[in-house]
């Protein structure tokens, strides 16, 4: 895994704050526009009627309401076909979706969200089904609509299906607290001035907060993380809470949390920036843009039409605004995130690049994010 460094990222308020106000406008505009012009498939036809039947859709998705709220009005504008989403970090959602797999008793239809939790907890307990048999649409099924083709976290490449590619700081200051420009690197975070003021998303756990902190340990190594954690840290699993914190300015520096847990504060104009890409450069991410679909689901059908909306332009326009990530969909726009600290991986990295960078695919999990969550539990306890 090489190290990449894009230098710092510049931040526009005023166009960040009308963007953030078009978001509910665009799902509007997007739930009751056409697809794509293209021949509807007869299949099609029938996979949707069987899908009203069916009467819904039950998806585990990140911990975002506003995301859930555009995802209910756009989809169900489109097919009057019901959602029912179970907003969840993925540790605990992942323990009960295989809990259920194994009694038979399944509520679940699909999940979207991070790799670790999947890939250490689903993967292995051969509960998941093939994605892409359930791409059914041409916008979809087509490689070339989508940056590097269609890309699989699972060795197996066909399990865990990736839809977004980006790279984000994952630090964020108030920038009452901690001025933006005093960071330049991961030493900086060393600073006498931040002990007692910086919150981590937990790291111990699969997530965002596993992301950064074993990237620390992959290029500062574990002598860093011992100063790391002796500067007091905040620790928490709870990413709302911490961002309410920075906020209020209760602290100064948050890592592992990130445009998604702060878009409520930024929408309110609180004093929460994202830190520059240090020195030492960063990984890329494909965040929460992983698809799964769980193997004897209830609702075939309803899944079938939800997999195609949110893979395809409409779905990942949403996606990509309701959580301010980069889409894989060469049709949607992803330079205005630029504006908010976040890059995506088809605007700036070739292919080659994306591979070399990348931490969630199954490979990366295994070398480089489990032995960072075993140093966690080493410096913050199990």
């Amino acid at each position: 895994m090489g190290i990449l460094n894009i230098g710092p990222i510049s931040l526009i308020g005023l166009t960040l704050k009308k963007t953030l106000a078009s978001v509910t406008l665009a799902v509007v505009c997007l739930s009751a526009a056409p697809l794509i012009a293209q021949p509807k498939p007869t299949d099609w036809d029938k996979v949707v009627e069987a899908a009203k039947k069916e009467g819904k859709v039950v998806a585990s998705i990140p911990p975002s309401p506003e995301l859930r709220k555009l995802m209910e009005i756009a989809f169900t504008r489109r097919y009057g076909i019901g959602v029912e989403f179970v907003p969840a970090r993925g540790g605990a959602i992942i323990q009960r979706m295989v809990s259920e797999a194994k009694t038979g008793v399944q509520y679940f239809d699909l999940h979207i969200g991070g790799t670790e939790s999947v890939v250490t907890g689903l993967l292995p307990e051969n509960v998941l089904d093939s994605v892409e048999p359930y791409f059914i649409l041409p916008e979809v099924k087509d490689p070339k609509q989508w940056w590097g083709g269609h890309i699989w976290v699972d060795n197996a490449k066909r399990f865990i299906y990736n839809f977004v590619a980006y790279q984000t700081v994952s630090l964020w200051s108030n920038p009452n607290e901690y001025k933006p420009a005093e960071f330049k690197s991961f030493d900086d975070l060393l600073s006498p001035k931040l002990q007692g003021r910086i919150g981590i998303s937990d790291p111990r756990t699969p997530g965002s907060g596993s992301s950064m902190w074993s990237y620390m340990n992959y290029i500062k190594g574990e002598e860093y993380l011992k100063k790391f954690a002796a500067q007091k840290l905040f620790v928490t699993r709870d990413l709302r809470l911490l961002a309410d914190n920075l906020a209020k300015g209760k602290i100064a520096v948050t890592s592992g949390i990130g445009y998604s847990e702060f878009y409520p504060f930024i929408k309110a104009n609180l004093p929460v920036v994202p830190l520059s890409v240090p020195k030492e450069g960063l990984y890329v991410s494909g965040g929460y843009g992983h698809l799964t679909i769980l193997k004897n689901a209830p609702h075939p059908n309803a899944t079938r039409v939800f997999v195609n909306w949110l893979l395809g332009r409409d779905g990942q326009e949403i996606f990509s605004r309701g959580m301010g990530v980069g889409s894989r969909r060469l049709d949607v726009d992803t330079r205005w995130l630029k504006e908010f600290g976040v890059i995506a991986a088809k605007d700036f990295l070739t292919l080659d690049q994306f591979y070399k960078y990348e931490n969630q695919s199954e490979e990366k999990i295994n070398k480089i994010r489990e032995p960072g969550a075993v140093v966690a539990r080493k410096l913050l306890g199990s």
